[in-house]
C-alpha cells in the first residue's frame, strides 16, 4: 500500500509542477509580448508609456501600461504571483520525494564523489542559497546598471555552477540541480524584487506619493532574465529523459549551450513583438547550436578508454550475465532494489527476449553514456560494459 500511495504523491506532485509551470510560463510569455507590442499614441492617459489592442476568444482587449504607475490606485488589481510560487514548491517536492530520498540512485555517482546522502543534500540545498545570493549580488552590484554585462556575467556564472556541480554529483543530479537553482533564481526573482517593488509602489500610491521610477525598472530587468531562462529550465526539467544530455563527458557544455540556444530564440520573438526587424541570424546560431549539441553528445564517456575491447567473440550469455548481475535487480517485474517500486519505463531485462528487444535501450543507457545503472550503484566495471557493447555491435543474437 505504501508503495502505490508514494507513486501516486511523485505523480500528483509532477502533474502540480507542470500545471504550474504552464500557467507561469504563459504569463510570463504573455506579459513580456505585451509590453514589447506596446505603442505610444496621442490621447493616452497621463504617465502611460503605450497601449496595444488585442482580440482573442471573440473579444477585444485595449491594454494601457503605466511606465510607473497611475495617478489612483484602481477599485480591483489582479497579481500575478502564486503560478511561480506553486511551480517552486511543486518543484522543490519533486527534488525531494525523487532526488533526496533517492539520493544513492539519481543525485550520488560514487565515481564522481562519495558523498552521503545527507551531505548531497546539504550540499544541494546549500547551492540552491548560495547560487541564489551570488546571482541576486550581481544583480545587485554595479554590474547591474548594464543590462548587457549583467546578461554575460550571468552566463559565464550558471556555466561555472554547472560544471562544478558535475564534480559534485551524478550527471542526472547535476542537471536537477543546475534546474533547481535556475528555478529558485526566477521564483525568488518574483518573490523577493519584483511583487515587494509592486507593493511599494502600491503603498505609495494610496499615501498619495510619486513612486521611485528605480522600483519598476528593477522589476522588468528581473522579469526579462526568467524570460530568458524559461527555455534553459524547461530543457533542465525533460533532460531526465535524454542521457545523451545530462551522462556525456560535456554535459556541463551541452547545458551552456543550450543557455545560448534559449536565450537567442527568446531574443527572437522579443524583437519581432516589438515591431523591429526580425532577428533571423538568431535562428543560424540557435541551429549551429543544436550542432554543437548532438557532436559533444558523440563523446565517448570519460572512462571508456580503460576498457579494453573482449577477446574473441561475445556470446550472448556473457551479455546476459552482465546484465542479470547489473542491471535486473531493478529491471523486473518486481523489483528487489530498495526504493524501486516498478521497473523504470516498464523496461524489463529479466528473460533473454526482453534483454534482446531492449538492446537498443542497452547500448543509449549503459554503452554510449553511462545513465545506467543511475549513479552506477551496481558498479559496473568499464570491461562489462565493453561486453555489452560487442554483443549489440555483433547484431545483439540470443544463441
Amino acid at each position: 500500500m505504501s508503495a502505490i500511495l508514494w507513486e501516486w504523491l511523485d505523480m500528483a506532485v509532477r502533474w502540480l509542477h507542470v500545471i504550474a509551470g504552464i500557467a507561469w510560463i504563459g504569463s510570463s510569455f504573455y506579459f513580456v509580448h505585451l509590453d514589447s507590442s506596446l505603442r505610444k499614441r496621442e490621447g493616452l492617459p497621463a504617465g502611460a508609456g503605450g497601449d496595444a489592442w488585442q482580440v482573442h476568444g471573440g473579444g477585444f482587449y485595449h491594454m494601457v501600461k503605466y511606465l510607473v504607475a497611475p495617478a489612483r490606485m484602481p477599485d480591483e488589481l489582479t497579481w500575478f504571483k502564486w503560478e511561480a510560487y506553486a511551480t517552486w514548491l511543486s518543484g522543490f517536492a519533486l527534488l525531494v520525494i525523487v532526488y533526496y530520498f533517492g539520493a544513492e540512485l539519481y543525485l550520488i555517482d560514487r565515481n564522481v564523489m562519495d558523498l552521503p546522502v545527507w551531505g548531497a543534500v546539504a550540499l544541494s540545498i546549500a547551492g540552491l542559497a548560495v547560487g541564489w545570493l551570488a546571482y541576486d549580488g550581481l544583480c545587485r552590484s554595479p554590474l547591474g546598471r548594464s543590462d548587457n554585462a549583467l546578461a554575460a556575467a550571468g552566463f559565464v556564472f550558471l556555466v561555472a555552477l554547472s560544471w562544478l556541480f558535475t564534480l559534485l554529483f551524478s550527471g542526472r543530479g547535476a542537471y536537477m540541480q543546475m534546474g533547481a537553482l535556475i528555478g529558485t533564481m526566477m521564483v525568488a526573482n518574483v518573490f523577493l524584487v519584483i511583487i515587494p517593488n509592486q507593493r511599494k509602489v502600491v503603498a505609495d500610491l494610496m499615501a498619495g506619493r510619486q513612486p521611485a521610477a528605480i522600483l519598476g525598472q528593477q522589476a522588468k530587468q528581473r522579469s526579462m532574465h526568467n524570460n530568458y531562462l524559461t527555455l534553459p529550465v524547461l530543457f533542465v526539467m525533460i533532460s531526465n529523459h535524454y542521457p545523451l544530455a545530462f551522462a556525456s563527458r560535456w554535459n556541463w557544455l551541452i547545458l551552456a549551450v543550450v543557455l545560448v540556444v534559449g536565450a537567442v530564440i527568446r531574443h527572437f520573438y522579443n524583437t519581432r513583438h516589438k515591431g523591429l526587424p526580425s532577428p533571423w541570424w538568431t535562428w543560424a546560431v540557435a541551429a549551429a547550436g543544436a550542432v554543437v549539441i548532438v557532436l559533444l553528445s558523440m563523446a565517448p564517456p570519460a572512462d571508456e578508454e580503460q576498457a579494453a575491447a573482449p577477446a574473441g567473440p561475445v556470446t550472448f550469455a556473457q551479455a546476459e550475465e552482465v546484465v542479470l548481475s547489473r542491471c535486473s535487480m531493478c529491471h523486473m517485474a518486481e523489483p528487489v532494489w530498495e526504493g524501486v517500486r516498478v521497473a523504470p519505463k516498464g523496461v524489463m531485462l529479466d528473460t533473454p527476449e526482453r534483454i534482446r528487444l531492449h538492446a537498443g535501450d542497452i547500448r543509449l543507457q549503459a554503452v554510449l553514456t553511462h545513465a545506467m545503472p543511475p549513479g552506477n550503484v551496481t558498479e559496473i566495471p568499464p570491461g562489462e560494459r565493453a561486453i555489452l557493447a560487442a554483443w549489440i555491435e555483433n547484431g545483439a543474437r540470443v544463441e
